[in-house]
C-alpha cells in the first residue's frame, strides 16, 4: 500500500506593517465620499422647494375662466423634470453610497428599493442612463410644444420663468442629436452589462439528479435507475 506523502502548506509571507497600514489608509478613504452623499441629499431638499415653488407658479398663472392647456401641459413637464431630477439624485445617493462606501443595513425593510437587492457599479450606471434619457425627453418634449410654428429666423417664447428664450431649427436638431447619443450610451452600457455577466448553462449537467414531483406519501428521491422501476412495478404486480 503506497502512502501518500503529506503536502506542506506554505504559509503566506508576514507583511511589514507600514505596507498593512497603507492598505487600511486607501480602505479608510472611502469615507472621504460621504460628505459628497449628504451634500447630494441638501441637494434634494432644495428641489424639493423648486417643485413647491412651481407648483404655486403654476397655480397663479392658471385662467380659470379660460385655461390654457398648453401653458398647464408645459408646467406639468416641469414638474415631472423636477420629479425625475429627484429621482436621479436618490439613485446617486442610495447607490453610490452602497457601491462605494459602505453598505445600508436594509435587509427585510418593508421600504427597500427594488433595485437595491442586486445594485453594483454595471446597474447603477445603466439606470444612470436610463433616468438622463428621460430627463432628455422631457425637456425635448417641452422644445417640441413651444416651438410648433418655428420659422427660418427661429421664435421666441417665454421660458418657464417669464424670461424670453429663442428656439432655432440648428438648436432644435441639436437637441435631437444629443439625445439620439444618451439613447445609444445607455444602450451600450446595457450591453455592456449583459456581456460581463456570467452565461448559465439551462441544460441539466451530466450525471445531476432530476428532482421529481412526489405523491402523496410517497419518497422524494427519484429511482436511481429505469431499470430498478420495472422490477418494482413486476413485484408489485405478483403481489397483487
Amino acid at each position: 500500500m503506497s502512502t501518500v506523502p503529506p503536502t506542506r502548506s506554505r504559509a503566506a509571507p508576514a507583511r511589514s506593517p507600514w505596507i498593512r497600514g497603507i492598505g487600511s489608509l486607501i480602505f479608510f478613504s472611502r469615507w472621504l465620499q460621504a460628505p459628497l452623499y449628504v451634500g447630494l441629499i441638501v441637494a434634494q431638499g432644495i428641489y424639493v422647494a423648486v417643485f413647491i415653488s412651481e407648483i404655486w407658479v403654476l397655480w397663479n398663472d392658471i385662467e380659470w375662466s379660460h385655461p390654457n392647456g398648453a401653458a398647464i401641459m408645459l408646467g406639468v413637464l416641469g414638474l415631472i423634470d423636477v420629479v425625475m431630477i429627484a429621482n436621479l439624485l436618490i439613485m446617486v445617493i442610495i447607490g453610490g453610497y452602497e457601491t462605494f462606501v459602505s453598505r445600508i443595513k436594509t435587509e427585510g425593510h418593508p421600504d427597500q428599493p427594488e433595485w437595491l437587492s442586486h445594485v453594483n457599479a454595471n446597474v447603477l450606471k445603466v439606470k444612470l442612463a436610463m433616468a438622463i434619457i428621460g430627463i432628455s425627453s422631457i425637456h425635448l418634449l417641452k422644445t417640441f410644444i413651444e416651438v410648433a410654428a418655428i420659422g427660418p429666423g427661429g421664435v421666441t417664447v417665454d421660458d418657464t420663468d417669464g424670461s424670453p428664450a429663442t428656439y432655432t431649427s440648428e438648436g432644435v436638431m441639436w437637441q435631437v442629436i444629443i439625445h439620439c447619443v444618451f439613447i445609444l450610451s445607455a444602450l451600450a452600457l446595457a450591453a455592456i452589462d449583459r456581456m460581463s455577466q456570467p452565461k448559465h448553462a439551462h441544460a441539466s449537467p451530466a450525471g445531476a439528479h432530476v428532482v421529481y414531483p412526489a405523491h402523496p406519501g410517497a419518497a422524494t428521491a427519484p429511482p436511481e435507475s429505469t431499470g430498478g422501476a420495472v422490477d418494482e412495478r413486476a413485484e408489485l404486480a405478483a403481489t397483487r
